[in-house]
């Protein structure tokens, strides 16, 4: 009992000379150091902000599932995120298949001239280069055997069990539908029901969740850091104050032996 009032002393202790003290409340659903994305999980692509010609992310793997191509790469989190979900749809009685994965600028240019040069226009097919999500090697089109052997992809693909499969569970695996049926005006792109974009595993079950579009959720992220900065906070530093974890309390249990109580966050 007395170890029990020591440990949260120190604990009430810590919170009352906290420099969190300092910062305002964060108020968004998701906690800031995801936000922080420094591996780049959440990157944006669209016409307004493009990738330069020269990204490519570093961290590239061969995606071990079923594909209509070898070789397909993928940043390794979202590889082994795929492989993860192709395994659990297998389980639950569903074949899927690795359409396209990681394309590197050139290869984007070399597909929107084409597709310019055969309709004459930009039908949001084929995404401008620098803005494919391709290109962050975080994206996958995945389809179903049927639909391999078909010219070409379209929206009708939705109606099959894979797609309605993949809309229901793929936020599990950490990934979003990137290109929903009604958010054809926010995103400038077609409905694609084959292509799915990870994220990570919180930020892909809130936006699967709140029905949002990868552009309607970094806004509200913008938001959400800009309320935070208008009400006295600093974004960077607060994620900064985060990561500074304070030494171990250790205390020595009579029935489970020693235990190392650290705070992680406010």
């Amino acid at each position: 009992m007395k170890r029990a009032l020591a440990l949260l002393a120190t604990i009430l202790i810590f919170f009352t000379n906290s420099s969190f003290a300092t910062f305002p409340v964060w108020e968004y659903a998701i906690d800031p150091l995801i936000l922080e994305d420094l591996h780049d999980y959440l990157v944006l692509t669209s016409k307004e902000t493009l990738l330069d010609a020269s990204y490519i992310p570093q961290d590239l793997v061969k995606v071990k599932v079923h594909a209509t191509n070898p070789g397909m790469e993928l940043r390794q989190v979202a590889a082994r995120a795929l492989e993860k979900m192709f395994q659990a749809a297998k389980e639950d009685g569903y074949t899927l298949y690795l359409k396209s994965a990681y394309r590197s600028y050139q290869t984007q240019k070399t597909m929107y001239k084409n597709r310019l040069e055969k309709y004459s226009r930009d039908d949001g097919v084929v995404a401008f280069p620098g803005s494919s999500d391709h290109q962050t090697g975080l994206a996958a089109d995945i389809l179903n055997y049927a639909w391999t052997q078909q010219d070409g992809m379209r929206p009708e693909f939705s109606e099959t069990k894979e797609a309605q499969w993949m809309a229901e569970n793929c936020h599990r695996f950490g990934f979003i539908l990137r290109y929903m049926e009604d958010k054809q005006e926010i995103t400038g792109i077609i409905f694609e029901p084959w292509h799915f974009r990870y994220v990570g595993l919180e930020c892909a079950e809130y936006i699967m969740s709140n029905h949002l579009s990868l552009e309607e959720f970094t806004q509200e992220v913008k938001d959400a850091i800009m309320d935070f900065e208008q009400l006295g906070g600093d974004f960077r530093l607060y994620c900064e104050e985060l990561k500074r974890l304070p030494p171990p309390i250790v205390l020595d249990n009579e029935e489970d032996g020693e235990v190392s109580l650290f705070y992680t966050s406010p």
